[in-house]
């Protein structure tokens, strides 16, 4: 089978399409037939070295496509069947094997592979920020940066349907019409104000919770849009890695700085 590795970090120059033995599936696995893999940011940073990775390797957190074998123990799943799962950095695959429990299985009439492919990852991403790293509750006030994005579109959704009040921030209008569809608040173009600023402006105490996937370029605004007690969550590095936390800078307003990660929550099938 073909797939996509890298023998070496860097740009995109060292993705190379190379033939490669097709993988089999051990107890409790299945193999799967790709249809379609995610492409999300967390894969430029295993490809530049942001995260450690096994070389030479694969990317691709998630796929979807048909089982195409089957481990012992396996009983929730059969060949031909239609699943969504995250993967192990091996998606950029035309097959690849995973555990059965992380793997879900759909109706194609009803959820394109495209779309099974595309929410996973960032679905649960979502779900798992505003359910575990900080419990939005209603009337809570939410600052999510770049609502534009993927993750950011679902954090919106999300915590406007937990009775939240969001303000969104993107980099210019068409991305704001995008934030506002899907139910943002209010909408802060960080190129043309300071966020923390607006914010204040908005709800005059800072708001309760900052889930931030931008990370370098805007830490620092979004500790200052918070409100006395509130909690920073900071879960992305789109600009680059935070730098080095001097704790006494959270002791003002006695602030919680979370950094989670996806797989810290669902380290078991349950």
């Amino acid at each position: 089978m073909q797939a996509i590795r890298f023998e070496q970090t860097g740009g995109p120059e060292v993705l190379k399409l190379v033939d490669v033995p097709r993988p089999s599936a051990g107890p409790g696995q299945v193999v799967v037939r790709n249809h379609f893999a995610g492409v999300n940011f967390i894969d430029t940073y295993f490809r530049s070295g942001v995260y450690p990775a096994n070389l030479p390797g694969t990317l691709g957190q998630e796929a979807a496509g048909e089982v195409a074998e089957i481990g012992s123990g396996v009983s929730n799943l059969k060949v031909g069947d239609h699943v969504a799962y995250l993967g192990n950095q091996d998606t950029y695959a035309q097959y690849s094997v995973t555990r059965a429990s992380r793997a879900t299985k759909f109706d194609p009439q009803e959820i394109s592979m495209e779309c099974a492919a595309a929410v996973l990852l960032q679905g649960l991403t979502a779900h798992t920020l505003v359910t575990r790293s900080y419990k939005v509750q209603s009337n809570d006030w939410v600052l999510v940066q770049a609502g534009a994005g993927g993750t950011g579109r679902l954090l919106i959704q999300i915590c406007k349907h937990l009775g939240a009040r969001v303000i969104a921030t993107t980099s210019n209008e068409a991305k704001a019409e995008i934030a506002r569809q899907v139910g943002a608040d209010h909408v802060i173009n960080y190129t043309e104000e300071s966020v923390p600023d607006a914010v204040h402006r908005i709800v005059s105490e800072g708001v309760h919770v900052v889930y931030d996937g931008v990370g370098k370029d805007t830490f620092a605004g979004s500790i200052a849009a918070l409100r006395r007690e509130g909690s920073m969550v900071s879960f992305g590095n789109a600009s680059g890695t935070v730098p080095p936390v001097r704790l006494f800078d959270l002791t003002e307003k006695n602030l919680c700085l979370l950094r989670p990660k996806l797989y810290g929550y669902i380290v078991t099938d349950d």
